[in-house]
């Protein structure tokens, strides 16, 4: 496992927005900073949400906040909290924000952003993907103890990662029916193929994915059932096919080292056109072409840029006092 950026006695705290993607983001970083980083989901009453990011902390709730050395949010709802913590600390807390915050931009020691953002500033900085959880340490963890049910796959071994509708994107039927073809097609060429279906993912997917693959033994369609296997399936796989209505599972399946390749379902936008683009001028993705490729690069480590950045920053700040 990689060792941690900052000292142990450093007090790191995640403020939890409740959504899972601002939470891996967040988490990720504090992972790699310190081993023991605390967690705290905000719970702002109404009022104090809606008027979220641009509003105050709800007083009640933030009672509950520790003093702490670095404070790491994500979401709209912690901004308050961030800012909050910054001020009640008289400025000694090191404040980070993941993504555009909106609002009190100019409070925090250090803003993250996408490279597809077009956010920019002295205390702004950016990569090509988000930062998430799964570590190299993590994916080398799961190669070396193998998921007893992926391990009898044979390889070479596809991962099918699979989204679902999204603000921008939506599974239309032709989508399905692309989709379960080429699991069929991975399933008919003796691969051993890994499927994984996200919360998100519509219940018609899986079942033309079911019917595309019928009882082949070279096959595993996580069921929901016991621990999801999506982080052994990213570590065992020579091969990825990502839905692309995710930008944390498509910076997490590039993490890996091996060929992603992104296929688009019905909708996008513009920032996530952009998106891919970027991972696809990095060299780590392609747009789903019809058939699997195979090319090199060198993977995609941004919650270690991120959190080595943190510690810059911060051990600059300690030293300026």
């Amino acid at each position: 496992m990689q060792a941690p950026l900052l000292s142990p006695a450093t007090r790191v705290l995640v403020f939890g927005s409740g959504l899972a993607g601002h939470e891996a983001n967040a988490i990720g970083v504090a992972n790699a900073l310190v081993p023991g980083y605390a967690t705290l989901r905000v719970e702002p009453r109404t009022l104090f949400a809606a008027a979220a990011p641009w509003g105050l902390a709800d007083p009640s709730d933030f009672a509950r906040v520790p003093e702490v050395d670095i404070a790491i949010a994500c979401g709209r709802i912690t901004v308050p909290y961030l800012r909050t913590v910054k001020r009640r600390s008289g400025g000694r807390t090191f404040t980070v924000f993941l993504q555009d915050p909106r609002a009190w931009r100019g409070s925090f020691d250090l803003i993250w952003v996408p490279e597809h953002d077009k956010l920019r500033g002295a205390n702004v900085m950016t990569t090509a993907v988000s930062p998430h959880a799964v570590s190299p340490g993590i994916l080398a963890y799961a190669r070396g103890n193998p998921d007893p049910r992926l391990a009898a796959l044979p390889t070479p071994r596809v991962a099918m990662i699979l989204g679902g509708d999204s603000a921008a994107h939506r599974f239309a039927p032709k989508d399905i029916a692309t989709l379960a073809e080429i699991a069929g097609e991975i399933a008919a060429s003796g691969a051993g193929l890994m499927v994984t279906p996200s919360r998100r993912t519509p219940q018609a997917l899986i079942a033309a994915i079911r019917a595309a693959v019928g009882e082949a033994d070279n096959v595993f369609v996580w069921d929901g059932s016991g621990e999801n296997p999506y982080r052994a399936m990213l570590a065992l796989a020579q091969s990825i096919i990502v839905t692309g209505d995710s930008a944390n599972m498509c910076g997490e399946a590039c993490a890996t080292g091996v060929p992603v390749h992104i296929y688009e379902p019905s909708g996008g936008s513009p920032k996530f056109t952009r998106f891919i683009d970027g991972l696809v001028a990095h060299g780590a993705a392609r747009r789903w072409a019809g058939q699997l490729e195979s090319w090199s690069y060198t993977p995609l480590d941004a919650t270690g840029d991120i959190a080595s950045e943190v510690a810059r920053r911060y051990r600059e700040q300690i030293a300026r006092r």
